[in-house]
């Protein structure tokens, strides 16, 4: 069977040190749309070195961008990469990220869920510094076909329509060089910047990386309502529900809770296409 379940969950975790530094974090920034308008105050926290805090989703590209997701090969794990998304994404901060960083990373697979026609392999990514637990990782990887082996179904993120208005509407144009910019920080996959390799995948022209629209979206949030302190943010967790194409501008709806904030994003060009769903931010 080329998913072993318990034998994946068991194997022993993989660690690598990683580092960053400032020109990371700006350059995962401006792969974002950040740094417009290039001298509004709130921008410059995401790309001026002498005021730069650093977005917590940064955590999913930090130390090269891919590392997360070695979990892959994984004993027990023998999959057809075709048969693969990327379904969901948690990121849990246990104290601010900081501009400059060294730590040990520890990645691991999770749990293997069984979806019936699917399998959902979640791969946790811990890293922790000289200081303590930095951020935990969840990225859960939908593999097509690897289903039915009689293992547990998991538990369900889904979220029920939100019938109210939203409290805030924001839109966010995607320049059409966006992804080439985000794939800086890591994530190299042509499909996101090779024409030839997107008709093959199956799509008229690149796609941007489900990624990059998940950081783009937790900004707006930290911009729209928490006055942009990023400090504030604990946790963020999205369901990928759709492709976003270079030139398309996000709608990001948002609902305001006590400590948390729920989000639905869409394409504004196909009639409000779904992209994100089952999104929450939760904040001090």
């Amino acid at each position: 069977m080329p998913i072993d379940a318990a034998r994946a969950v068991a194997a022993e975790p993989r660690t690598a040190e990683i580092t960053w530094d400032h020109k990371d974090v700006q350059l995962y920034h401006l792969g974002l749309g950040a740094g417009v308008p290039a001298t509004d105050p709130g921008e410059l926290r995401y790309t001026l070195e002498s005021r730069l805090h650093v977005l917590p989703s940064f955590a999913t590209v930090a130390g090269g961008g891919m590392g997360g997701f070695g979990g892959l090969s994984s004993p027990g794990i023998d999959i057809d990469l075709a048969a693969v998304l990327h379904g969901a994404q948690t990121v849990q901060v246990h104290r601010p990220v900081p501009v400059t960083g060294r730590a040990v990373q520890t990645s691991k697979v999770a749990a293997v869920y069984d979806k019936g026609k699917a399998a959902v392999v979640v791969l946790r990514t811990e890293a922790a510094d000289d200081d303590g637990p930095l951020w935990t990782n969840d990225a859960e990887i939908y593999v097509r076909g690897e289903g039915g082996f009689g293992g547990e179904r998991g538990p369900s993120g889904r979220q029920a329509v939100i019938a109210v208005v939203p409290d805030r509407t924001v839109e966010r144009r995607i320049r059409e060089d966006q992804a080439l910019l985000y794939r800086l920080s890591g994530d190299w996959n042509p499909l996101h910047a090779d024409p030839e390799f997107a008709v093959k995948a199956g799509f008229d022209r690149p796609i941007l990386h489900g990624l990059c629209t998940y950081g783009m979206t937790l900004k707006a949030v930290a911009d729209t309502l928490l006055d942009g302190d990023v400090t504030r943010i604990r946790s963020y967790r999205t369901r990928f529900a759709g492709v976003v194409f270079p030139g398309e501008t996000l709608r990001i709806r948002m609902w305001a809770g006590e400590g948390h904030v729920r989000v639905v994003v869409t394409v504004v060009e196909r009639d409000d296409a779904p992209v994100l769903a089952d999104t929450f931010v939760e904040h001090s």
